[in-house]
């Protein structure tokens, strides 16, 4: 049966990942067990399985461009494959629906925290063509094993922490090749998670189709208004409701989550103003110099 707040609640969600091109797993999962009463095991499976369905989409956009290094994608889906094939078994091997929850909620955290390093990162842009990074093998096959493993048992971690590992290992690489690169390994990586959860999981199909539904037009949609909006600003934003939802998951009080939310927000708050102050003050020195 389609539920339609699901689809409206997944459109609003997909709008917010064609906007900062990440958190599919880590918004769509905790909406659907938070405000649908959907159990965790058939949350992060019918997600894993709708994600498959549409990552090749961007997948092919990025390849055509030219911003995907195939070698970088082959160690890491060597790593990430089989894991996040055993990583059903591992959501399944935990003795209460409660251990899924509380995974997810820490796979949140690590995405929160990836992406304030992503932030202050940010500044070290690449510039090296994505065919001309070198590829170190170890710590990118253990790179796609944790990632793996965090998709299978949690479905985060695709885009919000490998892309971050990425970032770390190759800093040289720029933006829009971290992002097809991370696109194109997430393929194989959620196809076998969604496999894995077809076969041993709790997929239900109502869900998933309800889901494919808001989330098709909504990451078009959000893919189209992004070039306009301000990207640090709602990538802000998308650590703020992150940040949220783990919380929430790992049943911290909610005082302390007021309190933790009402922090990030004044930190968010300042540093977009000083960000714009520098901008300000850049251009006027520009403006001084050239009159």
């Amino acid at each position: 049966m389609i539920d339609f707040p699901l689809i409206a609640g997944s459109f609003l969600v997909a709008i917010v990942v064609g906007l900062t091109g990440m958190g599919g797993g880590a918004l769509m999962t905790p909406m659907m067990m938070l405000f649908f009463n959907v159990p965790p095991l058939a949350a992060v499976s019918s997600d894993l399985v709708a994600s498959a369905v549409m990552k090749p989409v961007g997948s092919v956009v990025h390849l055509r461009r030219g911003t995907v290094n195939l070698r970088l994608v082959g160690w890491l889906c060597a790593g990430s494959v089989p894991t996040a094939f055993c990583g059903v078994f591992v959501a399944r091997a935990f003795p209460v629906t409660d251990g899924v929850k509380y995974a997810l909620g820490v796979a949140l955290l690590l995405a929160v925290a990836g992406m304030v390093l992503k932030a202050l990162l940010g500044q070290r842009g690449g510039t090296s063509s994505a065919h001309e990074i070198v590829v170190r093998p170890i710590p990118t096959l253990l790179v796609g094993m944790v990632g793996g493993l965090v998709v299978g048992v949690s479905s985060v971690g695709s885009g919000s922490l490998i892309i971050v590992a990425l970032l770390v290992l190759y800093p040289a690489l720029k933006a829009n090749q971290l992002v097809g690169t991370d696109l194109v390994q997430a393929v194989p990586l959620v196809s076998a998670a969604a496999l894995g959860h077809l076969l041993f999981g709790d997929f239900q199909m109502d869900l998933t189709v309800s889901l494919l539904i808001g989330s098709i037009p909504g990451v078009y949609l959000g893919a189209r208004i992004s070039s306009r909006a301000p990207g640090g600003l709602i990538r802000a934003m998308l650590a703020i409701v992150l940040l949220a939802s783990a919380l929430k998951l790992l049943d911290v009080d909610n005082t302390l989550t007021v309190c933790a939310l009402v922090i990030a927000v004044v930190v968010t708050v300042v540093g977009w103003r000083v960000k714009v102050a520098g901008r300000g003050s850049s251009e006027s020195k520009d403006l001084a110099r050239a009159g």
